[in-house]
């Protein structure tokens, strides 16, 4: 064997295998970026069919999230909420029963930085090294493997999972104790849902004055307030197309946690009070499983006539 191929296969047998709990929008797209970069995976979901689909891609089937774990080197959750998470780490054959001794966990899920410590002190206890690694991004990056991972925990996992994180990102974060990556996470979710319910209410208004839904989004496009956010929004959210690829319950989900967070460290935050309120409200007219763009159609149902 040449120097150079006995190089790339030592560089091979140094690929951890990797385990995946949670395969919806986010965890798919990332799962499958995995075994496109040659990652031995082993997957687990609730809904069994969903597991099956990434089998059929390369994938092996894990049966419980414990199973997972045991097999595999550095297992990655994916989680829609604190109780998922909570639940797929702790629960009965939960992920926690096969963590031992060099076996590593990261929880990719947004929560509360009380939910990560609570999974870390488990996966400590058991002997085990945690990361949070919440993500900044949607669908389309997690397809195009272009995420923000921010992190916080056991730094030599950090490093373990390097490889892995550049496979999935553009960046990665280590922030520290376990908690101030979900911390960053609610911060950024937080801007981004009152930026979109703000830019709803431009264009609402706009229309109600007489002025071009179409001409304001260039405007706002060509100016000092433009953001990535509205162009890639934007021109959906004109249709009245909202496919999901930021669940709305998620994000008002995350604009609540972000509030208890307020709460807990003493700051206001009015706007983002005011963001959470409507999202609620969009979520109470059925629109939860939409894209969180979708806010503007909770305006419009305010409005009480369909904004066209």
């Amino acid at each position: 064997m040449s120097t150079d191929a006995k190089g790339a296969a030592e560089g091979a047998e140094k690929k951890p295998s990797i385990g995946w709990l949670g395969l919806g929008i986010m965890g798919t797209a990332m799962t499958r970026n995995l075994l496109k970069a040659g990652y031995d995976v082993t997957v687990w979901n609730r809904t069994l069919s969903k597991a099956e689909g990434m089998v059929q891609e390369g994938a092996r089937l894990g049966k419980t999230p414990a199973q997972v774990v045991r097999d595999c080197d550095i297992t990655f959750a994916m989680l829609a909420d604190p109780a998922a998470a909570l639940s797929a780490a702790l629960g009965e054959d939960g992920a926690v029963a096969g963590v031992s001794a060099g076996k590593g966990y990261v929880d990719v899920s947004t929560v509360d930085g009380d939910t990560a410590r609570q999974i870390a002190e488990a996966v400590r206890k058991a002997g085990g090294q945690f990361l949070e690694a919440p993500v900044s991004g949607s669908k389309k990056p997690a397809e195009d493997g272009t995420l923000i991972f921010l992190t916080a925990g056991d730094k030599a996992l950090f490093d373990r999972a390097s490889a892995a994180f550049d496979v999935m990102g553009k960046a990665k974060f280590f922030l520290g104790d376990v908690g101030q990556g979900a911390n960053m996470k609610l911060v950024v979710n937080m801007v981004m849902g009152s930026m979109l319910a703000s830019f709803s209410e431009g264009l609402l208004l706009g229309q109600a004055a007489g002025l071009s839904p179409e001409t304001i989004l260039e405007v706002v496009l060509l100016g000092a307030i433009n953001a990535p956010l509205y162009s890639m929004k934007g021109p959906t959210m004109l249709k009245g197309s909202y496919s999901p690829a930021f669940p709305l319950k998620h994000q008002q989900k995350d604009l609540r946690l972000a509030l208890e967070l307020a709460e807990a460290v003493g700051q206001p935050l009015p706007v983002a009070a005011a963001a959470n309120a409507l999202y609620e409200k969009a979520r109470e007219a059925g629109l939860g499983d939409q894209d969180f763009s979708a806010v503007l159609e909770a305006l419009k149902q305010r409005r009480g006539k369909d904004g066209a």
